[in-house]
């Protein structure tokens, strides 16, 4: 009963348009209320929730991606990508994704990944006839990968709503082959449908074009070493790489690459903090959420729960996949991993599964959560991107759906994606 009116109380919250974070604050109130528990120690756990210093790496990463998406770096990064794979057959289609994971490995977010990439691929594969349909669908699957591949600020999110339990330089680390693995999934199915739909081909870059594309694009991808390399090589810490990548980032854009004016910074300053504070908001209702379902023992319900349908591990983790697929579609990917992961963590970590991998099964199963209706976030931004209807772009996005679930599948089949790095380089 306990469990029904606390979980009950926020969908009913939600159903009815209080945003997630008020409405999880609101039902752990009422949860508190309910088991006569002081309302005062939900206010302590609200504090608690934000009070941590490794929550410092979301800020610093959300300025640092949105530094370089607005100072010309995805344009940047386009004509790098340009140079590799460009003159082939389909070759702007596999230009976007490339694009796209360079990217994704300095701004951490695939909305601001769909938004950059987008805004520049979109019209240009159009240009060069590629349906703008097909344009729109492969740039919002590859900006998925932006979620996996460092710095992911989701990550982060995950490693915070299991309790700090979880290394978030072994998270990050951990999705870097996974998101290798999807980018390349997404290569082969556009390059199979560009060359059964006869799409254009390129040409060629020339030598001296090619080496000033590299050297253009050096400067931001020297973003990447910052992040990865710092926390792999163990000079600073997650938290301290992301500070270090914000100041880079500063300094690559107003100084080397000078396409974002003075006057401007102060509005990106500003609508940065106003990204960062609804996730510290959403984090800090979060807390007091996980601390009366503990109080509940809501995750000992639920693992008994699945216990009693199956004792096999594939099957829960398939049933968990299922269940997290179908919820990504009616939430957005932070509010889910900080209300799903304190209570299906201890589900897996029954049948011996890592508590990194299930963080990355996790991370991709609800990055494609983030382009399916109706609350695909990163969805409605390569819509709106494009000019172009939600029906017009998820009528031919169903190849795309394929080749993530059968990486997903592939994820949680197969732990050594996700782990064995980290094992490698971290430990």
């Amino acid at each position: 009963m306990d469990a029904i009116l606390l979980l009950g109380s926020l969908f009913v919250l939600i159903a009815i348009g209080v945003p997630v974070a008020y409405a999880l604050g609101a039902a752990a109130l009422i949860g508190a209320f309910w088991i006569d528990i002081p309302l005062e120690a939900v206010m302590l756990k609200i504090s608690d929730g934000i009070s941590k210093f490794s929550l410092l790496a979301i800020p610093f990463f959300v300025l640092a991606g949105a530094i370089m998406a607005e100072g010309g770096m995805a344009r940047r990064l386009i004509a790098f990508a340009n140079v590799f794979v460009g003159s082939i057959r389909g070759g702007l289609a596999l230009v976007n994704i490339f694009a796209s994971g360079l990217f994704g490995c300095i701004s951490g977010s695939s909305v601001a990944d769909t938004s950059s990439i987008g805004s520049v691929m979109i019209p240009q594969m159009e240009k060069a006839g590629y349906p703008r349909v097909f344009a729109t669908n492969v740039t919002i699957a590859g900006s998925v990968q932006a979620i996996l591949i460092p710095p992911s600020h989701n990550a982060v999110i995950y490693a915070l709503a299991v309790g700090g339990s979880v290394s978030i330089g072994h998270l990050l680390v951990a999705g870097f082959l996974p998101g290798v693995l999807l980018g390349s999934s997404l290569a082969i199915l556009v390059l199979i449908i560009s060359y059964k739909e006869g799409y254009p081909k390129s040409q060629a870059i020339p030598f001296r074009e090619a080496v000033k594309a590299a050297v253009e694009a050096l400067w931001g991808l020297v973003t990447m070493i910052i992040i990865t390399g710092g926390i792999v090589g163990g000079i600073f810490t997650a938290t301290e790489a992301a500070a270090v990548a914000c100041v880079w980032a500063f300094l690559v854009t107003m100084f080397i690459y000078r396409d974002y004016r003075w006057r401007d910074l102060h509005l990106l300053v500003h609508r940065t903090m106003k990204t960062v504070g609804m996730v510290m908001m959403l984090i800090a209702f979060a807390s007091s959420f996980g601390y009366i379902m503990a109080l509940m023992q809501l995750p000992a319900h639920v693992t008994s729960f699945f216990l009693t349908v199956s004792d096999n591990k594939y099957v829960i983790l398939f049933m968990i996949n299922i269940l997290l697929l179908f919820l990504g579609t009616l939430m957005d990917m932070a509010p889910l991993i900080l209300i799903c992961a304190p209570i299906l963590l201890p589900v897996v970590q029954t049948f011996g599964v890592d508590p990194v991998h299930f963080g990355v099964i996790m991370l991709v199963n609800l990055g494609i959560g983030l382009i399916t209706p109706p609350v695909g976030s990163v969805l409605f931004v390569g819509c709106a991107v494009a000019k172009l209807s939600i029906e017009q772009v998820t009528r031919k996005i169903w190849p795309f759906y394929v080749a993530m679930f059968i990486v997903l599948m592939l994820v949680t089949y197969i732990p050594a994606i996700s782990i064995w790095l980290p094992k490698l380089i971290v430990d």
